[in-house]
Parts: C-alpha cells; sequence; structure tokens
C-alpha cells in the first residue's frame, strides 16, 4: 500500500471508532454530507466546495482526539513514515497542529442549555471596578509526546486563607520551604483552559464512575498551618470529594502529560520534573462553595507547583454559579493581597482548566436546585508537585 493509502485506511478506522466519533456525530456528518450532495440549485462546483469544508473539519476532528486517545507518538510515526511520499504526492505535507473543530456545536465558557422550562441561569453582577477578564483559550497540542507515568498521591486539602483588614483577599507567604523562590511583587490571573479535553467514551466513563461512588464522597476538609491534619470547616469550604479514583487518575494523567508543554509555555512557566501528583473528584451541590485561597500557600504543600481543574457534569447541565476566579494579587507586608479583579470561568463539559499553584482563586456558590449527587457540579482536580 502507498503511504496515502495507509492513512486514508487509518482515517476510516479511526471514524468508525465511538471514542473518536460517537454514533450520533457520524448521523450528523452523513446527514451534512447528503444535503451538500442534494443541495437544490448548488452548481456542482458549491456542492464539492461545502462537502470539502465538511470533509477538512471532520478530519481535524479526527486527528485532534486520535492523539487524545492513542496518544501522539503512535500517530506521529505513521505520519512521519509518510510524509515524504505525500508531499511528492500532494505538493504538501499534512500538518495536524490546528485548532479543534467540533462537529455539534462546542460548549462556550458560558451558561448551558437547559431543559424547557427551566429557569434561565442566574448571572451573578460584577462591580464596575472589578473587570472580567477571559482565559487565554487552547486545544491539546497533538505533538507532544507522553512521559512515563508518575504516582498519585492523596491530595491535601489546602489551607485557609486570613482576611485582610478592610475585607480584602489575603495569601501570606511561606518561606523555608525546599522549593521557597522569591516572590514577585504581583501576581497575574493567568490560566491556560483546553476545550473537548477527554474522548467521549472516556468522558462517560468518568461521569458513570462518579455516579457509582457517590457512598463514597467525604466532605471536604482544609488545612491550617498549625495543623497536622486536614478539618472540616464549612465556613470556608463545603464540598465532598472522592480521593481513590482508580483508572480515573491514569487517564487524566496521561492525558494532561500530553499536554504540559504546551501548557507550560503558554503560562510562562518552565518545565519541571513530576515529583508526585495529586488528584481528587470534588462534586459540589447546592450552597457549596470554596473562599478565596491558593494551592500552596502553607509548609504541607508547598510543593505543588501546577494546578489543574477538570470540568464535568451530567447532561443537560442542571445546576448555576460555581464559577472558578482567578485573582490579579500584589504583595503587600508579606501577604499577597487580591487586586479585586479576576479571571473568572464558568464551569463547561469536557473542559479543563491549568493555573499556577500560587494564584489567589475562589469557587463561587453552586445553586442546584434538585439537590441531587448527580446534578451537583463535578470536577477531577489536583495538583502536579515538583
Amino acid at each position: 500500500m502507498t503511504p496515502k493509502q495507509i492513512l486514508d485506511s487509518f482515517s476510516e478506522t479511526l471514524m468508525r471508532d465511538e471514542r473518536i466519533l460517537s454514533a450520533q456525530e457520524r448521523a450528523l456528518v452523513a446527514n451534512l454530507l447528503q444535503h451538500a450532495k442534494t443541495a437544490a440549485g448548488a452548481s456542482p462546483e458549491t456542492q464539492e466546495a461545502v462537502r470539502t469544508v465538511i470533509a477538512s473539519a471532520i478530519g481535524e476532528t479526527v486527528a485532534q482526539r486520535a492523539f487524545s486517545v492513542l496518544g501522539g507518538s503512535i500517530v506521529e510515526r505513521i505520519i512521519e513514515s509518510s510524509s515524504s511520499p505525500l508531499a511528492e504526492t500532494t505538493g504538501a505535507t499534512p500538518s495536524l497542529d490546528k485548532p479543534l473543530s467540533t462537529l455539534g456545536t462546542p460548549t462556550p465558557p458560558g451558561p448551558q442549555p437547559q431543559h424547557p422550562g427551566a429557569k434561565a441561569p442566574r448571572k451573578e453582577p460584577q462591580p464596575p471596578h472589578q473587570p472580567t477578564h477571559r482565559p487565554l483559550r487552547e486545544t491539546p497540542s497533538p505533538s507532544q509526546p507522553q512521559h512515563p507515568g508518575t504516582p498519585m498521591t492523596t491530595p491535601a486539602p489546602p489551607a485557609p486563607q486570613p482576611q485582610h483588614p478592610g475585607g480584602a483577599v489575603t495569601r501570606k507567604v511561606v518561606t523555608g520551604s525546599s522549593v521557597a523562590a522569591e516572590r514577585p511583587e504581583v501576581l497575574r490571573a493567568n490560566c491556560v483552559v483546553l476545550d473537548e479535553f477527554l474522548a467521549p467514551q472516556e468522558l462517560e466513563e468518568l461521569t458513570r464512575f462518579t455516579l457509582e461512588h457517590e457512598a463514597d464522597f467525604q466532605a471536604s476538609e482544609v488545612y491550617s498551618p498549625s495543623a497536622e491534619k486536614g478539618v472540616i470547616n464549612d465556613g470556608f469550604r463545603r464540598s465532598r470529594v472522592l480521593m481513590e479514583l482508580g483508572e480515573q487518575q491514569e487517564m487524566i494523567l496521561a492525558r494532561i502529560k500530553s499536554a504540559l508543554p504546551r501548557v507550560l509555555e503558554r503560562l510562562g512557566m518552565e518545565e519541571f520534573s513530576i515529583a508526585g501528583v495529586e488528584a481528587q473528584i470534588t462534586a459540589s451541590s447546592d450552597g457549596d462553595f470554596f473562599q478565596c485561597h491558593d494551592d500552596n500557600g502553607s509548609e504541607g504543600v508547598a510543593s505543588r507547583h501546577l494546578t489543574f481543574v477538570y470540568f464535568f457534569h451530567r447532561e443537560p447541565r442542571q445546576f448555576e454559579g460555581g464559577e472558578l476566579r482567578i485573582h490579579n494579587a500584589h504583595l503587600q507586608d508579606g501577604d499577597y493581597i487580591s487586586d479585586g479583579s479576576y479571571q473568572s470561568i464558568v464551569p463547561g463539559q469536557n473542559q479543563i482548566v491549568f493555573f499556577p499553584c500560587e494564584l489567589l482563586h475562589e469557587i463561587t456558590p453552586v445553586k442546584c436546585p434538585s439537590e441531587l449527587f448527580a446534578d451537583s457540579r463535578f470536577t477531577l482536580n489536583g495538583w502536579l508537585r515538583r
């Protein structure tokens, strides 16, 4: 077989894999192509142009999801082995490093559609002096290799942060830790958001796993600077967490490591050796929240370096609120103090957010009228240590 025939056969095989394209998506593609073929009044040239655009979008989606499901290395080897002959045949080497084009309507960073007759999502007003910034949005880079697995550890709850006189949010600077470094005067709210992070089958499996383990979720804890273990503090944080993730933790870690080089580049962070990983699934129901805090502000968690928060929920979404707000802050008298401005990320299905652990952030109260566990705001969140 020629290299082009190999790639064509490979693409057709992926198209039949429901981890790449679901049955509903394949049906949608078939309908689109049929409409393009039979469009009334359209010239053959127009019909062909429409089919070409559809095929291009499908190809990009299949490629991106193949990298996510199979890992970048196997696909790259196929492309590399056939790139030269293809270039001679077509005049160009195929490029897969393009933004993901989804076949359905992509999940926007905003309120999700509700059942007919349901209340419209409540929009929390922003004070005039607190502009909301849009985070950098990316699709995962298919060109990054997988790394050897790193063992997961049980996550340590973050410490509650003191309130600065006058109500401003503050964070005490920790010194003397093994990873202590010179602290910048200003911390900018900086994050990377990746859409369509997991393949459809992986998202379905994670949701099923979460709902089946409802009885294993426990009340969230926080650390105080002087405590040796976490304590429940409903006035600072309220939610439920699951610490034992089984195969789900290996799955999310593999995806994170594949995207990590691009994420660190966009955050302006240097690559680092991962000394450990913590992960948990968090369920936030009606009235749950997490006040402003950082993730490495005490000695026990000082080696945390990068935070990740993966959003997922049942469809259609049955909760409002639960926004992740990442604050701008400056150093004052040994404390980091919020400037009052922040980036706000509304939970989006199959979306992950990365940001440095030292940034101040909070989770706004969740409104879930049914109070059912299955209707909760779910995250698979955690930290990479160095």
